[in-house]
């Protein structure tokens, strides 16, 4: 009893997130956010940062994807068992939705590491007996139905979030709010602190991720004042959220003391938006030991002991013989090529060079870019066998990025003589890590400057995969040319129309994998070699989520 007395009352950060990606099982993720969170509590476990985590259950999931034969995406249900995973908790607490009381529980998850550290993640449940049948639906669906469902999951995850920690003892000495959807939460706190704004600024941390303005949440007056009520006065709310409409991104800026954006180009964009507000920059990093294949892990235990806990120390990956780092980049591809034909008879081998593009489909992500023009596209392939995989949900509401999906598959049967094409369906964690390890190339081509940060090449590079990206996001930092990797397209602050900046990057795009890419390849190992560890030590040693953690607690938590 002692011990749980001195763990109560030692001050902790609440890390809000409206979504986690914990495991493929637990359906509680959509894409980057929640696998950024993820990682972001992994490595709070393994370096003993006393952090807790607030999430929403999301029992029927986001959706599983299916593809028909010509590239059509069908969603359908992906309910998961919460029971199976986590332990459901007694302690209740309500909120006002509407006027009337909604009844909020818990069940807790607690993320364990190798290290002895802990971590309990909370999942809010509105499936609680006593709540009207729609009340119980809150919780359900990740990014579901229509402004007042998010309105009202918002609510629950900000509002029942900082209530429920309250009711199980938790001392918070600081909220973290991943994203505007948590924003709430300071709404609550400035009820508990009799409209302090000055008290509450110094207990919240805000992180933005998305430069996109339609990413951020914004929601009708009436319909909040219809089902948030008055819980602060209205014209506080709008002083601090925005006078048209509520802006939980701007109630966020308004209410944290430090606020951040996710890399060094996206603060600078961040605060081209919001030019009255100071922004930090903490570029993302990834939890090294979960995104490195078993292949690289035996390797780096062998070469680089304590890695796992330092992965700075991997920096030192030129101890490791070349021969070596081959074999185990062999193994991981061998693996993914196996896994592929598996699941899509795709007739891949493994001696192609194989590409690798995987995010969320929507437009700026740009799937299809390496189709505008198939023509050079197959003088290119030429030189050397290429094989492509893809893979990637779009919201169900994404139209655009359904159509990048339907034109991939357009482009699979006019290559099919030509580059073997593939899109893998129903993209998870777990087809993620098979192939930022298993190919050789990691692709990205967003449209700049939109990327606001981007996790997948760094994963990439911890398995010696090299990066072949627009440069936007972390990949400005990352990127030396033909040391790290290759840029496609023009630095981020040239001077140039989008027709012209457009025109650069398929220049670079396809001229770089013919005559660079495809030839380093096949006729010069060693220096491929050379890049691949390139990627390791001065990639993946940075651009860690141990490194990004330490960065948190010395700037913002303290």
């Amino acid at each position: 009893m002692a011990g749980r007395e001195e763990n109560l009352s030692r001050e902790k950060i609440a890390y809000f997130s409206m979504e986690m990606a914990l495991s493929d099982d637990m359906h509680t993720f959509s894409g980057g956010l929640g696998v950024l969170a993820a990682d972001a509590v992994r490595s709070s476990a393994d370096l003993n940062i006393p952090l807790v985590a607030v999430t929403l259950v999301s029992k029927m999931g986001y959706f599983r994807q299916e593809l028909t034969e010509d590239g059509v995406q069908i969603e359908r249900p992906d309910e998961w068992d919460p029971s199976r995973f986590m332990q459901r908790l007694n302690d209740e607490v309500t909120v006002q939705i509407e006027g009337r009381d909604v009844r909020v529980r818990a069940w807790v998850y607690v993320v364990e590491s190798p290290m002895g550290g802990t971590v309990p993640v909370y999942f809010l449940d509105t499936d609680v007996d006593g709540n009207a049948p729609g009340d119980k639906e809150i919780t359900s669906y990740l990014y579901g139905g229509d402004e007042a469902y998010r309105i009202k999951q918002e609510i629950v995850l900000g509002i029942g979030g900082v209530r429920m920690l309250e009711k199980l003892g938790v001392n918070i000495r600081k909220y973290h709010m991943n994203e505007g959807h948590s924003a709430f939460l300071a709404v609550e706190l400035l009820r508990r602190h009799e409209l302090d704004v000055d008290s509450v600024r110094r207990m919240c941390v805000f992180t933005t991720h998305t430069p996109l303005e339609s990413a951020q949440d914004k929601f009708n007056y009436n319909l909040v004042r219809e089902i948030l009520g008055e819980l602060i006065p209205f014209e506080l709310l709008q002083r601090l959220g925005g006078r048209d409409s509520l802006n939980m991104t701007l109630l966020a800026l308004n209410l944290s003391h430090y606020v951040n954006g996710v890399g060094k180009k996206h603060k600078l964009v961040s605060k081209e938006k919001f030019p009255s507000y100071e922004f930090h920059a903490i570029t993302n990093g990834i939890h090294s030991y979960t995104w490195t294949c078993e292949s690289f892990r035996r390797l780096y235990d062998k070469y680089i002991p304590g890695w796992v806990q330092e992965p700075e120390l991997l920096m030192r990956v030129d101890i490791i013989p070349d021969n070596e780092v081959w074999q185990a980049h062999q193994e991981a591809k061998e693996g993914l090529i196996d896994y592929v034909n598996s699941l899509a008879g795709a007739g891949l081998d493994y001696e192609s060079l194989t590409i690798g593009f995987a995010r969320r489909a929507t437009e700026y992500k740009r799937h299809t870019m390496l189709f505008s023009d198939l023509e050079r596209l197959k003088k290119a392939a030429r030189r050397g066998n290429i094989q492509l995989i893809f893979a990637g949900k779009a919201h169900p509401k994404d139209y655009g990025g359904k159509m990048l999906i339907k034109q991939i598959f357009d482009a699979k049967r006019i290559l099919k003589d030509y580059v073997k094409v593939v899109y893998l369906e129903n993209y998870g964690l777990n087809m993620a890590a098979k192939l930022v390890s298993g190919v050789d190339v990691w692709l990205n081509t967003p449209s700049p400057p939109n990327e606001a940060s981007g996790t997948s090449g760094m994963k990439a590079a911890h398995n010696g995969v090299i990066n072949f990206s627009v440069l936007d996001g972390w990949w400005i930092e990352g990127w030396i040319e033909g040391v790290t990797g290759w840029a496609i397209g023009p630095e981020p602050d040239a001077n140039l129309s989008p027709e012209e900046r457009l025109a650069r990057e398929l220049d670079d795009l396809y001229g770089k994998l013919e005559y660079v890419v495809i030839p380093l390849y096949y006729k010069n190992r060693v220096e491929w070699i050379t890049m691949m560890k390139n990627s390791i030590g001065k990639l993946a040693s940075y651009f860690n989520s141990h490194r990004m953690m330490f960065r948190y607690l010395t700037q913002a938590y303290l």
